[in-house]
């Protein structure tokens, strides 16, 4: 079993077609790592969300969702605290613009007191997004990542910029997790963030020097790289997708990247930079097309196994 850890929320998208005198929104469960469990369920992997629930009915509701898509409950920390919005603006790229409404809230607020005891069954752990920078749950999630070596773990900044502005905060952190991380997946536009100056190849080469075995860039439109200590590969163009909007795709490439290691055997400590080559591009090409398929429909509706296969 795969354990995600992090942020569920719920993603309010503005309905452009309401009318001028009020505004309405279509409500949608999300959160990176509340998605990437989803995803590596549908996929048909093994997973558990590990975060804090609201006990409030939109809490049960998340709670209710990962019940129904397999993801394991188990690891759910329940509190009376708020559950957190996403307000969620799209532009006619189909990019998605985030305005975050939850400092205080269920999933911010989960404390190193809060953390389990890792059952046998959890093979690895995949941290990510605003709930490695925002304390205290940032804190916890550090603290854990710092003791679970021994186990796989993947590491997606998913740099949100409205949750934490001061990108030197981003940096700390990200350079803490990294430390503890075998597979690193960062956009570029992440990327470009928090070094607007930088270089990803030879960001990935510092990366690899420690405990990272692969690096992973994705870039929107464009085939993504990925880096090991003896390979650099890309994955080659796939098929055009009409775009209704990106929300999720990132969310999308991780579970399936995740999933398609797991097929290759690679998801121990150190195994990704085993892979060769060709196993590499496999991966890739494997995660960009389940991207792709998300990209095609409204919001972050991940796809299952059959379908990726059907886009391949």
């Amino acid at each position: 079993m795969f354990l995600v850890c992090g942020e569920a929320l719920f993603d309010l998208f503005l309905d452009r077609d309401g009318q001028h005198s009020g505004l309405k929104f279509d409500a949608r469960a999300g959160g990176s790592p509340f998605n990437v469990a989803i995803g590596l369920s549908r996929l048909g992997g093994s997973a558990a969300l590990l975060t804090g629930v609201s006990t409030d009915f939109l809490g049960e509701f998340l709670a209710a969702r990962l019940a129904d898509e397999g993801v394991g409950t188990g690891y759910l920390i329940r509190s009376g605290r708020r559950t957190t919005l996403s307000v969620v603006g799209v532009d006619a790229s189909g990019s998605p613009d985030y305005a975050f409404y939850g400092i205080g809230s269920a999933d911010c607020s989960l404390t190193t007191a809060d953390l389990p005891v890792l059952d046998d069954a959890v093979k690895g752990l995949h941290f990510g997004s605003y709930s490695c920078v925002v304390d205290p749950a940032a804190s916890a999630f550090e603290t854990l990542a710092k003791h679970q070596t021994a186990r796989f773990i993947s590491f997606d900044p998913n740099v949100r910029l409205t949750v934490e502005p001061d990108v030197a905060v981003w940096r700390e952190r990200v350079a803490r997790f990294a430390a503890c991380a075998d597979l690193i997946k960062i956009s570029d536009e992440d990327f470009g963030l928090l070094w607007p100056q930088g270089d990803a190849a030879d960001k990935a080469a510092e990366w690899l020097c420690g405990r990272t075995s692969m690096v992973v860039l994705t870039r929107g439109g464009e085939p993504a790289r990925a880096w090991t200590s003896r390979h650099m590969v890309e994955a080659p163009a796939s098929a055009p997708v009409t775009v209704i909007d990106t929300v999720g795709a990132g969310d999308t490439f991780q579970a399936a990247l995740l999933h398609r290691l797991e097929q290759h055997g690679a998801l121990k400590p150190g195994a990704p930079g085993t892979l060769d080559s060709h196993a590499l591009q496999s991966v890739l090409t494997y995660a960009s097309a389940a991207a792709a398929v998300t990209c095609s429909r409204r919001g972050a509706d991940l796809p299952r196994a059959a379908e990726v296969e059907a886009r391949l």
